[in-house]
């Protein structure tokens, strides 16, 4: 597939960024905007709305640290949800610990971008999410792979028989 091809797929997929931070809304949106459609929550509960509307988001981009509520709590709601469990939620935030980490994809995330945000980083890690990735190269590593396991048992098991 095309790099045209990839841009004109990945561009009818809809983002829905929730930061209560105009500057980290700024950048992200930046990152996005040439590739994606993008939506924009300043709060939990506004994230919940837009996340259950008839054009539900493909992706969530989720800031952690926010008033009123926090990121955790909007992506246990969201994955409470039958109509949004589905989603995948990236969280935004600039906490690193591993306890932290693990919180959040325990509550279901599926990745994390750490502040400050890096816009090549964002948009690499929403593409790796989108589906517009190319996977010819992990299809045929995985595919080697398989082979060389198999003809590796093979051998084992035919050279086992013989001591």
């Amino acid at each position: 597939m095309s790099a045209t091809a990839q841009q004109i797929m990945a561009a009818q997929k809809l983002i829905l960024i929730v930061d209560d931070t105009p500057t980290n809304i700024g950048v992200i949106s930046g990152a996005l905007r040439d590739s994606y459609k993008t939506k924009i929550a300043t709060n939990g509960p506004k994230a919940l709305a837009l996340a259950c509307a008839e054009e539900k988001p493909d992706l969530i981009l989720l800031d952690v640290m926010m008033p009123e509520m926090d990121g955790y709590e909007v992506c246990m709601r969201l994955k409470a949800d039958p109509s949004t469990r589905e989603i995948p939620v990236i969280f935004l935030t600039g906490q690193t610990s591993a306890e932290d980490e693990t919180r959040g994809f325990e509550v279901g995330a599926v990745d994390y971008v750490h502040k400050p945000f890096s816009p090549a980083v964002v948009k690499a890690r929403v593409r790796s999410r989108d589906g517009s990735a190319d996977t010819t190269f992990h299809s045929s590593a995985y595919s080697a792979a398989s082979s060389w396991t198999r003809d590796c048992r093979t051998f084992s098991s035919h050279d086992c028989r013989r001591w």
